[in-house]
């Protein structure tokens, strides 16, 4: 095939830089699935009983309150609100999502065997336990289970 009929089809002519500039990532060689039972969307909020008030009647649920080092929350259906304050605020919101799945020990081996690190936990919580993971994209997520810490 000439350069010519290579190109376009993905593939870089023989000595060029493109061709050498990135290794290729590795996929891993056996899958490890993890089900995910549910997803979470995290929102910070300036006044949380104004905002409790507007998800509850959206979604005709009643809010489950707690703190957490300083951080009010109420989840509310799929809204996790949280407010308090800003320095503690800010760690929360580099959090993209809260992931509920069956067990967090197992999803934190299908998350290491698919090249995401795990920065904290597991570490019990109110309901639980949760993870906190960086995917190698960059992206941040909250990975919890509703099982009694051993």
């Amino acid at each position: 095939m000439s350069q010519r009929e290579g190109a376009g089809r993905g593939t870089a002519p023989q000595g060029s830089d493109r061709a050498l500039s990135r290794p290729a990532r590795k996929a891993p060689t056996t899958l490890i699935p993890m089900e995910i039972l549910g997803t979470t969307l995290r929102i910070c909020v300036d006044d949380l009983e104004a905002t409790v008030a507007f998800y509850e009647s959206l979604t005709g649920s009643r809010a489950l309150r707690f703190e957490r080092a300083g951080v009010s929350v109420a989840a509310v259906g799929c809204f996790l609100l949280m407010s308090g304050p800003e320095s503690e605020l800010e760690v929360l919101r580099k959090v993209s999502a809260t992931i509920a799945v069956k067990d967090v020990d197992e999803a934190g081996a299908a998350l290491t065997h698919a090249g995401a690190r795990i920065i904290a936990g597991p570490v019990p919580t109110p309901v639980g336990r949760n993870l906190i993971a960086a995917h190698p994209d960059g992206s941040v997520f909250e990975y919890v289970d509703r099982r009694a810490a051993n």
